[in-house]
């Protein structure tokens, strides 16, 4: 049950797999954090060995909740899980829904709990491997100029965010 996420099948909320979910499409449930240290948020580019969209830039943590979990509780621990972030309490900075092609038939049809989060100056991470290639701390105009230069270079959803729902994430 490990890989059932919560996804809409015939109008219905269910548990299904989490790469037959993007195989097929499914509109699911995900939780992304933004992690941040005054106007510099942490970038995760993702592990190499992903099964979609390997070794581009994304946020700090863009994941499913598991089948009967909360986003308030998946949020934390995959700070934890695919960073190694600790003690951290992100807040819920609200809900948006995309769908984007992420390469290879897979699709990512995303109703997601957004959070953020501010990091103090000496956090503590231990990056997994499996999951992240390599992090940065980049300033939020440096990251938006790098995206306008070279799209391909940062996953979908981070782009999508950044365009269309800033105001919504960083409002103070």
């Amino acid at each position: 049950m490990d890989n059932m996420i919560p996804a809409w099948v015939d109008g219905e909320l269910c548990p299904v797999e989490k790469l037959d979910v993007h195989r097929r499409g499914l509109r699911h449930k995900a939780v992304s954090v933004f992690v941040m240290r005054g106007n510099k948020t942490l970038l995760q580019r993702r592990a190499l060995s992903k099964y979609h969209t390997p070794g581009l830039w994304a946020n700090a943590c863009c994941t499913h909740p598991l089948w009967g979990e909360t986003a308030e509780d998946c949020a934390p621990r995959r700070l934890q899980q695919e960073l190694g972030i600790e003690g951290l309490t992100p807040g819920h900075r609200g809900q948006i829904s995309y769908r984007a092609d992420v390469g290879g038939g897979l699709v990512e049809d995303e109703v997601v709990e957004v959070f953020t989060a501010e990091a103090p100056d000496k956090m503590a991470m231990a990056p997994n491997p499996d999951e992240v290639a390599e992090v940065a701390w980049v300033d939020m105009d440096v990251l938006l100029a790098g995206i306008e230069r070279a799209p391909e270079r940062y996953t979908p959803w981070l782009r999508i965010y950044l365009r269309d729902h800033m105001s919504e994430i960083f409002a103070k």
